[in-house]
């Protein structure tokens, strides 16, 4: 499972989904879909235009948790 860690990187930069959106062109619906992690497919060019945006590497973006079931 893959934790997506927009919501946080935001929320340190006082930045909300309209001014990520306005800014980068990714559309709102996305941005929304991957703040809430409820988004199942991404764009490899969404993510390169938010990695670019907010000067950060993919894993400081994406986790991977793993699904341990015991």
């Amino acid at each position: 499972m893959l934790k997506c860690h927009l919501s946080k990187i935001m929320g340190e930069r006082k930045l909300k989904i309209s001014d990520v959106a306005r800014d980068t062109g990714i559309n709102r619906g996305t941005i929304t879909r991957l703040y809430n992690e409820t988004a199942t497919r991404v764009e490899l060019e969404v993510i390169d235009t938010l990695c670019g945006y907010f000067e950060i590497t993919v894993a400081e973006l994406f986790e991977r948790i793993s699904e341990r079931t015991d």
